[in-house]
């Protein structure tokens, strides 16, 4: 209870300017309108048109409700949950993308990792490069991405998870690195006067010592490749998921479409971190590190 009436107070203080930007950033033209029509507006009259314009500027936060309700609860009421009208569908699409690329940027970030702490070679020569790659944009780099496998026949999934991957492995590779170096020199030496090899070394003490870095780098890359897979959806076209839906509402001006698959994103990566977060207690309880 300590901690949640903090909450509530900034929720409720995000609500509140969340209606007050969409009153001042609609009311032009809710204004226009009457200007037009040869009527003036009081202000109880201006505040209720703003809070219901079919293409705000900024979407009240009821109207963005009101469209996730439709496009998520009225759709499994209706036996259509995997329409392509429906945000389930999309959620889904974009979910395979970003767990796939998730699954192969924890994979390269973590034998990376491996290679730098245990190579001094791949250590001077391969580090600055992984640093180097994440200056640049992943909008620039995801057509090319997308466009040159196709050219070779790959489509679909893959293309959208290595963009993910792309942007997920980075957080993998210094959080292991950082933590596979933790142990200090009176530990490794410890391992070394029991005649320690180097494979029982990294599995009975640089492994371990790395988990309290590994999980916090596992959220950070869930919430990069979830990114990257609403970007590679974005050169696809507006096909399907939640990038899709994006470019959709940006084409036709749905703003209301386009807040709603935002905060779907946002539900969604929140959802999958905390996911984490609750392995990541449960495995330092058991590793007696919590």
């Amino acid at each position: 209870m300590k901690n949640l009436f903090p909450i509530l107070t900034v929720v409720a203080a995000i609500f509140a300017l969340w209606y007050a930007g969409s009153v001042a950033l609609n009311a032009p033209w809710a204004h226009d309108k009457a200007q037009r029509a040869g009527i003036e507006l009081t202000t109880k009259e201006l505040i209720a048109d703003t809070m219901a314009q079919k293409k705000p500027k900024l979407p009240p936060p009821h109207q963005v409700g009101a469209e996730i309700w439709k496009t998520t609860g009225a759709m499994v009421a209706k036996g259509r949950a995997f329409s392509k009208r429906s945000l389930i569908y999309h959620s889904w699409i974009t979910l395979s993308a970003t767990l796939l690329g998730f699954a192969l940027g924890t994979g390269f970030g973590i034998l990376l990792s491996v290679g730098i702490v245990y190579n001094r070679t791949m250590d001077m020569s391969v580090m600055p490069w992984v640093i180097a790659s994440q200056t640049i944009p992943i909008l620039a780099i995801a057509p090319m991405i997308i466009v040159v496998l196709n050219a070779i026949g790959i489509s679909g999934l893959l293309p959208k998870a290595i963009i993910s991957m792309y942007l997920s492995f980075f957080p993998i590779v210094v959080g292991m690195v950082k933590g596979l170096r933790s142990p200090d020199h009176m530990m490794v030496d410890q391992m070394k006067t029991w005649s320690a090899s180097k494979g029982q070394e990294f599995w009975k003490l640089r492994l371990p010592s790395s988990m309290p870095f590994l999980f916090p780098s596992l959220k950070i890359a869930m919430a990069a490749s979830l990114v990257g897979a609403i970007v590679g959806e974005l050169p696809t076209g507006a096909v399907a998921g939640l990038g899709a839906r994006l470019l959709g509402g940006s084409y036709y001006g749905q703003t209301i479409q386009i807040w709603s698959a935002l905060i779907t994103a946002a539900v969604l990566a929140a959802t999958l971190v905390g996911i984490i977060g609750m392995i990541q207690k449960v495995v330092l309880k058991r590793m007696g590190m919590a």
